[in-house]
């Protein structure tokens, strides 16, 4: 199932880079998908979890990226250079914080936890 996401994921980025607005648009289901799914299937080992919730989000900041710039309203200003597009760090953020609170917080607490599969 990771392999086959990656495909997805692949097909995805490259429907953006070649401005294939449907395929680009289809493909952010699957591949938003199987990552959730990854991530439940992962849940009891606090590394993969962790891991595996930052690339949704990714997956997600990514989508919107991807959707704003199709869209056309990426470059509109909200409010000073800040424009829609910038929303996408939102869920990148995320992400990362997701990813301190496993190495800074959740790590050092359980160093005697599995970290992978």
């Amino acid at each position: 199932m990771e392999n086959l996401h990656i495909v997805f994921w692949l097909f995805k980025d490259i429907s953006w880079c070649l401005v294939w607005h449907t395929l680009g648009i289809i493909m952010i289901f699957p591949t938003l998908i199987i990552s959730i799914i990854i991530a439940y299937r992962t849940r009891q080992f606090a590394s993969e979890l962790c891991h595996n919730l930052a690339i949704t989000v990714w997956i997600s900041a990514n989508s919107y990226w991807m959707i704003s710039e199709f869209m056309h309203f990426d470059a509109i200003t909200i409010v000073g250079d800040l424009t829609y597009k910038h929303l996408a760090v939102i869920p990148f953020a995320l992400g990362v914080l997701i990813l301190a609170y496993y190495y800074l917080w959740h790590r050092p607490r359980h160093p005697e936890e599995l970290e992978t599969m």
